[in-house]
């Protein structure tokens, strides 16, 4: 039997929609925004993909952190090791973390984001291995998942023979709040390989040639823009070139929505976002991959919701990427939330990467 520590953080990924991006130390503000939790139902599409795994021994907190998630997915055994308060904190992740480590765990599967990660990671090192349910805001960490229905491949795949070592991601949340990306790394952690199946940790480009591939995909998307069309602009700096080409200053991290020049709205939640559409008679949406992860919906952009997706219309979604990351990112990935819809992507994609330069470049379609 491999025995499998199982945690989930309830509060990862409620900053996400509500314009937040992030949740630590944010839960209370989130709630009032109108966030919902999203971890336990992403949890829950992995465990129901385990089901017929009859291989696994669970070990979980009590409540919302583990427990609640596998009896209501009817999995079983389950052994529970720690009882969390009623709002769990980062020192019950650390106290559950201990104990999977007491207890000899193969494997630490935790659903949550790069904050979660990173208090595992402070308890157990490299001595257990580790995978995570991608369900923060912008896990820039290479211990995830693709997605959670590929987190159970891994999971059942899984051999302490085949692990591979992984960055942890420090993100400062309140710099990032602000439009400033502040990464560093936090730690390397034994993951398990699966070919495909686990994301790499995001990779930031900077010189010369970079800057000069943005402005010129800025200069032709500024020549193509159409009258009296809404265009929401996702995060990233290429999309804050874009912007600086049209005489407009971005949320480099947040979703703006410009029109005949002129900056409509700023940092958008995807409330507001939801109303604002209501009143466009037609919407595109430019969007620029995660560097190396290359996810273009699901990470860090969540205020683009699958409603919102739905009223715009895949066609009227356009990618840009430089070259240089393209380069770095052999395949891309949609993780909207809504597998039907991710599957509606399609098999490839036309992504702007220079002046009328366009590549089409595959996406990896997944369970």
């Amino acid at each position: 039997m491999k025995k499998i520590g199982f945690l989930i953080n309830p509060i990862a990924g409620m900053g996400g929609a509500v314009g937040l991006k992030g949740t630590d130390g944010k839960r209370e503000e989130a709630i009032v925004r109108g966030a919902v939790p999203q971890a336990i139902n992403r949890a829950k599409i992995t465990l129901n993909a385990l089901k017929n795994d009859k291989n696994l021994i669970f070990l979980t907190p009590s409540g919302e952190m583990g427990e609640d998630a596998l009896k209501e997915t009817h999995l079983e055994p389950v052994q529970v090791i720690s009882y969390p308060e009623n709002e769990s904190t980062a020192r019950d992740t650390k106290i559950a973390a201990q104990r999977f480590l007491e207890e000899g765990v193969d494997l630490i599967l935790f659903c949550g984001g790069d904050g979660t990660a990173r208090d595992i990671f402070d308890i157990v090192g490299r001595n257990v291995a580790i995978l995570g349910i991608p369900a923060g805001v912008k896990m820039y960490s290479g211990v995830f998942a693709i997605n959670p229905s590929v987190a159970a491949e891994v999971v059942t795949g899984f051999e302490v023979q085949s692990l591979r070592d992984s960055e942890v991601m420090d993100v400062d949340e309140d710099a990032y709040r602000n439009g400033e990306l502040k990464t560093r790394l936090h730690g390397i952690a034994r993951v398990p390989y699966l070919a495909g199946k686990t994301q790499f940790s995001k990779q930031i480009y900077e010189d010369s040639n970079e800057e000069r591939a943005k402005k010129d995909i800025a200069r032709f998307i500024h020549e193509i823009m159409i009258p009296d069309v809404l265009y929401i602009l996702g995060a990233g700096t290429t999309l804050e070139a874009i912007a600086r080409e049209t005489g407009l200053h971005k949320t480099l991290l947040g979703i703006d929505a410009i029109k005949n020049g002129n900056m409509i709205a700023r940092d958008l939640d995807e409330k507001t976002l939801w109303a604002l559409l209501e009143h466009e008679q037609e919407t595109k949406i430019l969007l620029s991959p995660i560097g190396a992860q290359g996810f273009i919906l699901g990470r860090g952009n969540q205020q683009i919701s699958p409603r919102i997706v739905k009223r715009v219309g895949i066609r009227n979604i356009i990618v840009v990427s430089t070259p240089h990351k393209l380069r770095e990112t052999p395949v891309l990935y949609v993780d909207s939330g809504d597998p039907v819809l991710d599957q509606d992507f399609g098999d490839f994609v036309q992504v702007i990467s220079g002046y009328r330069i366009a590549q089409r470049r595959k996406i990896s379609q997944l369970p």
